[in-house]
């Protein structure tokens, strides 16, 4: 075994650990799956429904699945969803939280550097906030391999820049894991690697002043609120202030591209893989 192997073998351990414990605290019945998708606050997961576009009778990758929010909900869209993930609790989760939805998800653990899934097979891969999980080296190359030449893949995360951002991520070290990284456009860059088409587009700018009411109005802790899901469960209550927010992300990204990079999350859109 090498020296890369054993370090995987033991983040994958470490990542298996948490989202267990995790995933014994979640209740199927109030985890949001349409909000992540349909509130006003989802703009990400709304940009990567207008890139897959029908999913009807398409075979779908929840990579990283995690609850499976948003693998549940592209089964709701009429997909044949696979979840992958690490995490046997998170697994059993997904399962439950489709039952609970009236659909039905193939859970499948990973167990090494390969994802458990056949070369070509996907038509769609969906991931949130996983990548920065993995070591990306090996991702990029299977997530190509298992994709259709016709695939098309969307993964939403963080980047790295913005000090802000490190300042909350420091506030939230309880519940985070200790492995992750938030990627760079470096990052970002190098799956052109492994793809012949590869698009980004930044998310979250003026809008992270929600995180300000968050942590100075409403008093919660970073630590004992994940902020990604109260972007979710909080939307109607936020709606107001985000959507004055957002108009001004919306005129300054566009004008000002050095700005993006000071965004909380980007999505990375990839097709046209390269195998081998």
């Amino acid at each position: 075994m090498t020296a890369a192997t054993a370090d995987n073998d033991e983040r994958r351990r470490k990542e298996a650990a948490f989202h267990d414990d995790w995933a014994a605290s979640e209740d199927p019945s109030r985890i949001l799956v349409d909000q992540t998708f349909r509130a006003v606050t989802a703009v990400e997961n709304q940009h990567i429904l207008t890139q897959f576009g029908d999913l009807r009778g398409k075979r779908v990758l929840d990579y990283g699945c995690g609850a499976a929010e948003g693998g549940v909900f592209l089964a709701k869209q009429g997909a044949s969803v696979v979840c992958v993930d690490v995490s046997p609790g998170m697994l059993g989760l997904a399962e439950r939280l489709a039952a609970h939805h009236g659909v039905k998800v193939e859970a499948r653990r990973v167990t090494g550097d390969a994802i458990p899934a056949e070369t070509s097979e996907f038509d769609c891969i969906y991931g949130n906030g996983v990548l920065h999980h993995v070591p990306l080296e090996t991702a990029r190359h299977e997530l190509a391999r298992i994709m259709k030449p016709t695939g098309i893949g969307c993964f939403i995360e963080p980047l790295g820049y913005n000090p802000a951002i490190d300042v909350y991520r420091h506030l939230a070290r309880a519940v985070r894991t200790e492995d992750e990284k938030p990627l760079s456009f470096q990052d970002v860059q190098r799956f052109s690697e492994t793809f012949g088409k590869v698009e980004h587009k930044e998310f979250w700018l003026a809008t992270l002043g929600v995180f300000l009411k968050f942590f100075l109005v409403d008093r919660v802790h970073p630590s004992k609120g994940r902020y990604w899901k109260k972007i979710y469960t909080d939307a109607d209550r936020i709606s107001g202030l985000f959507g004055v927010l957002k108009r001004i992300d919306d005129g300054l990204l566009p004008s000002i591209p050095a700005l993006r990079r000071f965004c909380w999350t980007t999505v990375i859109t990839v097709s046209q893989p390269r195998k081998g």
